[in-house]
């Protein structure tokens, strides 16, 4: 009798309550700078779909799945998402984003140690002015030293 190899594939990330914000993803195991953590998956949408679904649901609240990508298209993970949908803000972020055709992935910007939660900057874009009230609406909780105190990337 023939034995079979174990292919047993080790886990680097999990999803568990976040100090920064509601649930988070964290390393289980170090990961190398450069490294491809994970895919942003959702369904693409586009812009227009994205407003009629979300537009009233989110008037008040910064809180989304949603992330724009090229041709007013929309990777909306709320259908079909993965663990990158809870992946929080960080104004000193250990990940970034990489765009390649409509699609998103992570990576880490530097090593990462386990335990350690994964961030990016989700330099936010809103379309109008960035106000006192936007800024505070789109507040930055990731306590890094240099916080800029909002998600909001650039004045657009």
């Amino acid at each position: 009798m023939q034995k079979v190899k174990s292919t047993k594939v080790l886990r680097r990330i999990v999803v568990r309550n976040s100090p920064i914000h509601g649930r988070g993803v964290f390393a289980l195991r170090a990961i190398a700078k450069g490294t491809r953590i994970l895919e942003y998956k959702g369904k693409v949408i586009t812009d227009k779909e994205a407003d009629r679904r979300f537009g009233k649901l989110h008037e008040n609240s910064s809180h989304t799945m949603l992330f724009s990508v090229d041709d007013g298209l929309v990777i909306d993970a709320t259908r079909g998402g993965n663990s990158a949908r809870w992946i929080n803000h960080s104004c000193a972020p250990n990940c970034e984003i990489e765009e390649k055709t409509h699609r998103v992935f992570i990576e880490a910007r530097r090593n990462i140690r386990p335990g350690e939660e994964l961030a990016y900057d989700y330099n936010l874009q809103i379309g109008e002015k960035h106000t006192k009230k936007a800024k505070k609406d789109h507040e930055c909780l990731c306590g890094a030293k240099a916080c800029r105190g909002t998600m909001l990337g650039e004045d657009e």
